[in-house]
């Protein structure tokens, strides 16, 4: 399918992206940064053409980045595509930056960025160590690669704000734009964790929008989350105008929000 396309270049260390990133500078030009983790799908290629907005040159991060998941979460069967990921890329990116482990944990690592204020409930309550896990690498790739502007998706909303908040109290002159939740056809917010559901599970996923969409109040959508043929709810809230949800259907977890 993807023979015979160009596929940008594929850079391991951060030295590599800091010596492309100097190049393009020096020629006048401004730097865009989508961090990923890979798996790659139409909404992440929404964010570069939004990130290409702001920007004269893309840069893909895809790194599985290990201090953001339990022990008992799914990071061993995360999947790991970089091939298939470059070819979807094409020309859309100008590198992809995809680092080892060691290269972005090196031996003796020590330092752990915890942001509190936007950080706390919702996701923290049932994954207390995700955001300090997300904020480091956040961190890391965006000073490895000092874009002018960086892009996140707004599925993940609370990780957003977190974004937003770790750079500014850091001062890092990075803009953070955040780009809006792509769905499938039955409003599904897309998502690698998508390919986990069975037949039968995508079928109930598809129901997590239209209950929120249509919720009168929190406890109600629990409810209904659950008469959907959800197993368990994390949690339904409401934040700063939107509606916020979490909820597990066999072995996936799905959230997804929307404003209200």
């Amino acid at each position: 399918m993807f023979r015979g396309m160009k596929t940008p270049e594929i850079v391991a260390t951060i030295a590599e992206l800091r010596s492309h990133v100097a190049a393009w500078r020096g020629a006048g030009q401004r730097v865009g940064l989508v961090p990923t983790m890979g798996a790659l799908h139409t909404g992440h290629l929404s964010l570069i053409d939004a990130v290409r907005s702001r920007a004269d040159k893309a840069v893909v991060t895809i790194f599985v980045n290990p201090t953001q998941f339990a022990p008992h979460e799914d990071f061993d069967r995360y999947p790991r595509t970089l091939d298939t990921d470059a070819a979807k890329l094409g020309e859309k990116a100008d590198l992809i930056f995809a680092p080892t482990v060691k290269e972005m944990y090196p031996e003796g690592f020590a330092t752990k960025i915890d942001v509190g204020g936007p950080s706390e409930g919702l996701e923290t309550d049932f994954r207390p160590h995700f955001f300090g896990g997300v904020a480091t690498v956040v961190a890391k790739l965006l000073i490895a690669a000092m874009p002018d502007v960086a892009v996140f998706g707004e599925k993940d909303w609370q990780q957003l704000q977190v974004i937003r908040r770790l750079v500014t109290d850091l001062a890092l002159p990075i803009e953070i734009m955040g780009a809006p939740i792509l769905r499938e056809a039955d409003g599904l917010a897309m998502s690698s964790r998508n390919a986990y559901l069975k037949a039968h599970e995508r079928a109930i996923a598809g129901k997590m929008n239209v209950i929120l969409r249509n919720a009168k109040d929190v406890d109600q959508a629990k409810r209904d989350l659950l008469s959907a043929g959800f197993d368990s709810v994390d949690y339904v809230a409401i934040r700063d105008g939107r509606i916020l949800a979490a909820a597990k259907i066999g072995g996936t977890r799905l959230i997804d929000n929307m404003a209200i």
